[in-house]
C-alpha cells in the first residue's frame, strides 16, 4: 500500500499524532449498485488500485486469478478484489455483500459492493441499510434498465439521501456525450418519484479508469469532478440527527452495589453530564451523573458511540427501554405501517405473526394488512399476490405493511431516525430473518383510532360468528345472488349520476340495491380522512368492507367512488371477491369532467376551478394521478354514450354474469 511522504515524515516523527489524525477522519460509508454486468466490483478495484490503496501481495494474487480465469484478456481484473467467494469468481458475479475499506488524505471510506441480480435484491438491501451514498452503476451501452431502477428504488427507501449516478463503460460507446446526456434526462425523469435530495451525474470508464480518481481527457465535454473527489467532498454531517436524543437500553451493568449503569449505543442526539432525561416507557426523570466509555468518562457523547450512562436516581430500566429527553420523546403504539423488504423464500403473509426487532426491542406482532405491493420497476402501487386466498409478498418484493404488535412499541419514523425507525423481521419457530422493515410517519392507526378502523381483528378474545341464515337463502329470498358493481372514474365522470340510475333500473327489475356514494361515505363513515393518497386508500377499503357488509346481507351494491388506484380497487376486489365484484371504468377525458364541472357553477366555483387555483390539494386528475384501469369488466365513454345506454350497458353484463334475478 502507498503512504504518501507527508505520512511517512509524520509516521518518523510522531506515530501517535500519524493514528490520531487518521483516526479522526470523517467516515463515509457508500454502496455501489446497479444491474447484472454494469461494474460495480470493476469501479471498486479501480478506486483501491489508482488511489493506491492495495497491498502488493494482494495485487499479485489478483493478477493471477486474473490470468486463471482470463475474464479480461490480459488485463488485470480489479472485479476479483471484492468477488471473494469462489462460486462469484467461478461465474464473473458477485453474490455476496463484499465490505473494503479505504482512506485518502480527506475521509475514511467503507465501501458495500452489492450484487446486481435480481435473486440477490435482499443482499443489495441489507448493505445499503447503514450507508450514507449510493453510487448507482449505469452500462452506457445499455441504459436504464429494470434492476437499476429497483436499486435506485431501495436505496431511496432506506433513506440514502446522497446518490451517485455513474454512467460506466463510455469507452464502449466512444465516450458520446448525446448517450451520457439520454441517460441522465432519462434518470432525472425516474428519479422525480424518489425521495432522494442530492444527484450528481458522471460518466466513467471504470475498466480503463476515466474519472474515477483523475480527471479524463476522453470526455472535455464533462466539466465535472472524478468520482473520489466527490466521494472525498459530499457532505454528510446534516444527515445525521443530532437532536432527538435516544439512548436504547441494550443492557444493564452492575459489576458491584455501588455501581449501576445503562448501556447502549446512542442513536441519535447528544447528551451531558447533568442533562435530565426520562426513562420511556415508564415515564420516570433523574438526570445524568456520569457517561462512561471505554476510554474512560466523557462529560458529553454523540452518536454513534456506545456509552455506559448512570443516573442520579434510581430506576428500573431494562434491555428494550429508552432513555430520552422530557421534552422529546418517541412515538409509543401497537399499531405502525411500515414499508417492508421481503427476503425469504417463503412469503410475507397477511394475519401471520412475527417477531419484530426493534432496535433492542423484541415484541411479537401480526400483520394486520398489507396495503399495497410497490412495483419497484414503475414505482406503482399494485396489489400484493394472493397467497392461499389472502395477499401476501414474495421474496425481494416491497409492500406497505401494517403491524399489530402484542404491546406498545417506542419508535421513531423512518425518516427522522434510521436507528430507532427501523426493524427485521423474525419467524417465530424457525427464529430466520425474513425481513426488514423502515416505519412510516403515520399517527392514524395509534391506539384508539386503529381499534376504531377494525384492526383489532386478531385479538385473541375477538371471534367471527357465523349467523345461521345462509348466503344461499339470502338468494332464495331476494331471487338474485349479491354483488358489488364498483364504478371509478374522474370527478365529474358521472359516476352518481349513473349509480342512481343503474339503482332505479335494478330496483324495477325486483332486485334488493343500494348505492354506495363517495360523497355520502365522505360525510360519514370517511368523514375523519383528507385526500391524501394514504387517506383515499383507506377510504376505498371502508367503502370495500361496507360493500361486502351488504353483499353478506344479500343486497346488490352499487359503490361509486373515484378510487383512483389500481391497488386500492384490486384490494377492494379480493375482499369482496372476485365473483362478486364487476368493475365498471367511465372513461372520460379531464377536459370534459372540467367542462361539465363549470356548466354546474358558471361563476368559476367549481371543484376543478378551486383545484386549478391551488384551493383543493391533491385533486385526482389535476395534482394527483388517476391511474387509468387495465382490468374492467366494462369500460363505457361517457362523452359519446347517454346515461340510459350505460345503464342498459352494465345491466347486459349482470345478465352475461347470472346475477339478475331469472
Amino acid at each position: 500500500m502507498s503512504i504518501d511522504a507527508l505520512d511517512r515524515q509524520l509516521i518518523a516523527d510522531d506515530i501517535d499524532a500519524y493514528l490520531k489524525q487518521h483516526g479522526e477522519k470523517d467516515l463515509l460509508r457508500f454502496i455501489t449498485c446497479g444491474s447484472v454486468d454494469d461494474g460495480k466490483s470493476t469501479l471498486i478495484g479501480r478506486l483501491l488500485f489508482d488511489s493506491k490503496m492495495i497491498f502488493e501481495d494482494h495485487l499479485a494474487a489478483i493478477e493471477a486469478a486474473s490470468t486463471h480465469h482470463g475474464t479480461v484478456g490480459n488485463e488485470t481484473d480489479l472485479a476479483l478484489l471484492t468477488d471473494g467467494l469462489r462460486a462469484e469468481r467461478e461465474q464473473g458475479i458477485t453474490i455476496d455483500v463484499a465490505y473494503r475499506f479505504f482512506s485518502t488524505q480527506r475521509r475514511k471510506f467503507i465501501i458495500a459492493d452489492t450484487p446486481g441480480h435480481e435473486q440477490y435484491t435482499r443482499n443489495m438491501a441489507t448493505g445499503a441499510s447503514t450507508a450514507d451514498l449510493a453510487v448507482i452503476l449505469i452500462d452506457a451501452r445499455h441504459g436504464i434498465l429494470d434492476q437499476t431502477r429497483r436499486h435506485s428504488f431501495i436505496s431511496s427507501l432506506l433513506g440514502i439521501q446522497h446518490m451517485i449516478v455513474a454512467i460506466n463503460k463510455m469507452d464502449l460507446v466512444d465516450y458520446s456525450q448525446d448517450v451520457y446526456e439520454d441517460i441522465k434526462r432519462q434518470f432525472v425523469d425516474f428519479a422525480a418519484r424518489l425521495d432522494v435530495n442530492d444527484i450528481h451525474f458522471i460518466p466513467i470508464s471504470a475498466l480503463v479508469g476515466d474519472n474515477v480518481v483523475h480527471r479524463s481527457e476522453q470526455t472535455p465535454w464533462f466539466q465535472g469532478r472524478p468520482l473520489l473527489s466527490m466521494l472525498e467532498e459530499v457532505h454528510i454531517a446534516s444527515d445525521r440527527n443530532y437532536i432527538d436524543f435516544r439512548l436504547p437500553i441494550q443492557s444493564v451493568l452492575r459489576p458491584h452495589l455501588n455501581f449501576r449503569g445503562y448501556q447502549g449505543t446512542i442513536a441519535s442526539g447528544a447528551i451531558k453530564v447533568g442533562d435530565k432525561v426520562m426513562a420511556m416507557p415508564s415515564g420516570k426523570t433523574s438526570h445524568v451523573e456520569r457517561i462512561v466509555t471505554f476510554d474512560g468518562d466523557q462529560m458529553e457523547a454523540f452518536p454513534p458511540q456506545a456509552v455506559t450512562v448512570t443516573l442520579t436516581d434510581e430506576i428500573d430500566l431494562s434491555r428494550g427501554d429508552m432513555l430520552v429527553r422530557p421534552k422529546n420523546i418517541p412515538r409509543s403504539a401497537r399499531y405502525f405501517e411500515a414499508m417492508v423488504v421481503w427476503m425469504h423464500d417463503g412469503p410475507l403473509v397477511n394475519g401471520r405473526g412475527y417477531l419484530l426487532k426493534v432496535g433492542t426491542q423484541n415484541v411479537p406482532a401480526d400483520v394486520s394488512d398489507i396495503r399495497y405491493r410497490v412495483d419497484v420497476n414503475t414505482l406503482k402501487q399494485v396489489a400484493a399476490h394472493p397467497v392461499d386466498g389472502v395477499p401476501g409478498l414474495h421474496l425481494n418484493e416491497v409492500g406497505r405493511i401494517l403491524f399489530e404488535a402484542n404491546r406498545d412499541v417506542l419508535f421513531d419514523p423512518y425518516r427522522k431516525n434510521r436507528a430507532t425507525g427501523s426493524f427485521i423481521i423474525i419467524d417465530r419457530i424457525t427464529n430466520v430473518t425474513v425481513g426488514a422493515g423502515m416505519i412510516l410517519d403515520r399517527h392514524t392507526h395509534d391506539g384508539q383510532q386503529g381499534q376504531r378502523r377494525g384492526l383489532s381483528k386478531h385479538h385473541p378474545l375477538l371471534n367471527a360468528v357465523d349467523g345461521t341464515i345462509t348466503g344461499q337463502a339470502r338468494q332464495d329470498r331476494f331471487g338474485h345472488p349479491a354483488s358489488t358493481i364498483w364504478l371509478t372514474g374522474l370527478p365529474r365522470s358521472g359516476k352518481s349520476t349513473v349509480a342512481y340510475a343503474l339503482e332505479t333500473r335494478l330496483w324495477d327489475l325486483g332486485c334488493a340495491v343500494h348505492v354506495l356514494d363517495g360523497v355520502a361515505m365522505r360525510l360519514g363513515l370517511s368523514k375523519d380522512l383528507g385526500f391524501s393518497a394514504d387517506d383515499r386508500s383507506e377510504s376505498s377499503r371502508r367503502a370495500a368492507e361496507t360493500a361486502r357488509i351488504l353483499n353478506d346481507a344479500g343486497m346488490m351494491t352499487i359503490a361509486a367512488f373515484v378510487s383512483p388506484y389500481a391497488a386500492d380497487r384490486e384490494r377492494a376486489r379480493l375482499r369482496i371477491s372476485s365473483e362478486k365484484f364487476i368493475q365498471v371504468w367511465l372513461e372520460t377525458a379531464v377536459s370534459t369532467c372540467e367542462q361539465r364541472d363549470e356548466n354546474l357553477y358558471p361563476d368559476g366555483d367549481g371543484i376543478y376551478a378551486q383545484a386549478r387555483a391551488g384551493k383543493i390539494k391533491n385533486f385526482t386528475g389535476i395534482s394527483a394521478p388517476y391511474e387509468a384501469p387495465d382490468d374492467a369488466d366494462l369500460v363505457v365513454k361517457t362523452e359519446s354514450m347517454s346515461v340510459d345506454e350505460i345503464v342498459e350497458s352494465i345491466i347486459e353484463l349482470l345478465k352475461t354474469r347470472s346475477l339478475l334475478p331469472e
